[in-house]
């Protein structure tokens, strides 16, 4: 039979192969744990106040072109509306004119 002593001896000398790959096995999953936590903090980080508006003017840069077109496009019917709402003050004004004169006023 073998004594205490030689057991011992015989254990370690088994176990000292396999403990540097145990030590390397837990290093990865430390460095692993590490990346997936810093992964995490950097995907839930608080936005500053100015997130918005530095989004909406990113989209907006996009389409300066069709913002153009449809700036040119209002203010196109807006002169047009213009001119016919002054026509219409014209014969408003000539209609209350006329009336005046028929009721002798």
């Amino acid at each position: 039979m073998t004594s205490e002593h030689e057991q011992g001896k015989n254990t370690k000398a088994e176990n000292n192969g396999h403990t540097g790959s145990n030590a390397n096995l837990v290093w990865i999953g430390v460095g692993v744990g590490a990346a997936i936590g810093v992964a995490v903090a950097i995907s839930r980080r608080k936005r500053d106040r100015w997130y918005a508006a530095k989004e909406i003017s990113r989209r907006v840069a996009g389409h300066t072109g069709d913002l153009a077109v449809a700036s040119k496009d209002i203010f196109d019917r807006l002169k047009i509306i213009y001119g016919e709402s002054c026509k219409v003050i014209e014969e408003a004004s000539d209609l209350w004119s006329r009336g005046r004169k028929l009721a002798g006023v």
